[in-house]
C-alpha cells in the first residue's frame, strides 16, 4: 500500500533537529497534520496515569492492528530530529510494538510539559478504564501540577465536585488498602466507607475482614456504624500460601520495568513475603527480544 506523501514543509520540520514544537516558532506547518513516523522514534508518555495494561487485551488489539491497521492515529509532540513523545494512545502504541509495526500514523500537537500533562491526564480519565487509585492520582496531579482548584477540575471533567472530593479522599487511606482498591479486592463503595472508619489500624482491620469475609458495602457500612470490634489481622494465623497485595513502591518498580522491556509484568506475593516476578510475552520472538534487553 502506498504511503501518504508528506508536504515539503511538514517533511522539512520533521527532519529538522532544531524543531521542537513545544516552542511556538514555525509550528503552523506541522500542527494538525498526520504523518507516518518510526515506532522506535516515539517514547512513552511519562505523564500517563495508567499503570496497568492487560496483556490479553493488548494481544487482541495487536491482532486487530495487524489485520486492519491503526484506525485512530497516536498523538505526539516532536522533541527533536526523529524524536517524539507520546501524548495519548499508549494502548495502541504498546499493541503496535507487539504487532511488529515499523511505522505508525501520528497526529502532532503543540504542548509544553504542563499542557501535555493536563492533556494526557484528562484524555485518559475520560477514555480509559482506570482503576480508582489511578483516577485519584490523576485528579491530584491535575490540581497540584496544573494549578487547578477542585471546582475548576470538576468543570473541566464534567464531574461533580463531590465526586472529585471522594476520589481524592482515597489517597488518605493506607498503602495496603490503596493496593487492594487498585487490584480490585474491594469496590469504590467499600473504600469510601473505610475513609471515615477511624484510625489507620481500624481501617486495615476492617479492610482485611472485608476481603476475607467478602462483605458487601452495606455490611461494611453497618459494621462501621455499629462500631463492631474486628479481630486484629496481626493476631490471625494466615496460611503462607495466602496472597498479599504489593506496595505502591513495588507497583512503581513493576511499571518502570514493564516500560523498559515493553512487556506486561506481574508481581505475585504470598503473605509470608515470598513470591515471584512474572514477565509475560506474546510469542517466541517477543521472548527472545526480552532476553536480549535483559542481557544488556
Amino acid at each position: 500500500m502506498k504511503k501518504p506523501a508528506l508536504g515539503q514543509g511538514l517533511k522539512a520540520l520533521l527532519e529538522n533537529a532544531a524543531t521542537d514544537i513545544t516552542s511556538k516558532e514555525n509550528t503552523q506547518a506541522i500542527l494538525g497534520n498526520i504523518a507516518l513516523v518510526n515506532l522506535g522514534s516515539i517514547e512513552a508518555n511519562p505523564f500517563n496515569p495508567r499503570t496497568n495494561f492487560e496483556i490479553e487485551a493488548l494481544n487482541e488489539l495487536a491482532e486487530s492492528i495487524k489485520e486492519h491497521g491503526i484506525i485512530q492515529p497516536l498523538t505526539v509532540r516532536k522533541m527533536g530530529i526523529d524524536s517524539f513523545q507520546l501524548i495519548s494512545g499508549e494502548r495502541r502504541f504498546r499493541a503496535s510494538q507487539i504487532a511488529g509495526l515499523k511505522e505508525v500514523p501520528v497526529y502532532i500537537r503543540l504542548a509544553n510539559d504542563q499542557a501535555m500533562l493536563e492533556m494526557a491526564l484528562v484524555e485518559n480519565i475520560q477514555r480509559e478504564d482506570l482503576n480508582a487509585i489511578e483516577v485519584s492520582l490523576s485528579y491530584e496531579r491535575l490540581i497540584l501540577e496544573c494549578n487547578l482548584t477542585q471546582e475548576e477540575l470538576s468543570k473541566k471533567l464534567s464531574k461533580s465536585r463531590s465526586s472529585i472530593t471522594n476520589f481524592l479522599r482515597l489517597l488518605k487511606l493506607p498503602p495496603t488498602i490503596q493496593s487492594g482498591i487498585r487490584d480490585g479486592l474491594i469496590a469504590m463503595g467499600h473504600a469510601r466507607s473505610l475513609v471515615s472508619a477511624g484510625d489507620e489500624a481500624r481501617q486495615i482491620d476492617l479492610y482485611n475482614a472485608t476481603v476475607e469475609e467478602q462483605w458487601s458495602v452495606r455490611q461494611l457500612e453497618r459494621i462501621i456504624k455499629d462500631n463492631v470490634e474486628i479481630e486484629r489481622a496481626s493476631s490471625k494465623k494466615l496460611p503462607t500460601t495466602a496472597t498479599a497485595p504489593i506496595s505502591l513502591d513495588q507497583d512503581q518498580f513493576r511499571h518502570v520495568l514493564s516500560e523498559k522491556i515493553s512487556a506486561s509484568i506481574d508481581i505475585k506475593k504470598a503473605s509470608n513475603g515470598s513470591g515471584k516476578l512474572v514477565i509475560n510475552f506474546s510469542s517466541e520472538n517477543d521472548l527472545n527480544r526480552i532476553f536480549e534487553l535483559l542481557n544488556h
